[in-house]
């Protein structure tokens, strides 16, 4: 800003050098022309003073947040709490009895009432759900969901009752 104030400084310097009436019409237009000047230039300037205000204020306010957000991070993950990333997903190794592949399942899907889970591998059901279609809760007999239940007795009970499997 100070530049903006010596080419003022000059310009009236230069009017009062070369000796400019203000009582012509020509001096007064060159007087009140750096006079306006002069007021732009303290315009400008308490804007520049503004806007470094206006600056510190936002930083201040971004430093701010950022430890608010810290502190809510620290509560949200505290390692006093219970909570534990870990806790969310824990994986059961089940072998597929038809294949052999290992496969790791969600623990939630294993205890899941609802829920079947397929091997990948060979694409056969490896951990029954207790809604299997044939209507049987499946704790008193193994059931392989190859076609029929393991349990001789119980067999002709429940012929065929995962061919829909």
């Amino acid at each position: 800003m100070n530049h903006l104030f010596e080419k003022i400084a000059y310009l009236r310097g230069l009017s009062e050098g070369l000796e400019i009436d203000n009582s012509t019409k020509e001096g007064k237009v060159i007087t009140e022309i750096i006079n306006t000047l002069e007021e732009f230039a303290d315009a400008i300037d308490n804007i520049a003073e503004e806007q470094v205000e206006l600056t510190e204020y936002v930083e201040s306010i971004d430093e701010d947040l950022m430890e608010l957000e810290d502190e809510l991070e620290d509560d949200m993950y505290d390692e006093d709490d219970d909570y534990d990333e870990d806790d969310d997903m824990e994986f059961v190794e089940v072998e597929c009895p038809y294949c052999g592949e290992d496969i790791f399942v969600d623990e939630f899907l294993i205890n899941s009432d609802d829920t079947d889970v397929i091997c990948p591998e060979c694409d056969n059901v490896v951990v029954v759900s207790d809604d299997c279609h044939c209507g049987s809760d499946h704790k008193d007999h193994e059931h392989n969901h190859d076609g029929c239940c393991e349990n001789e007795d119980e067999n002709e009970e429940h012929e065929g009752c995962c061919d829909n499997k």
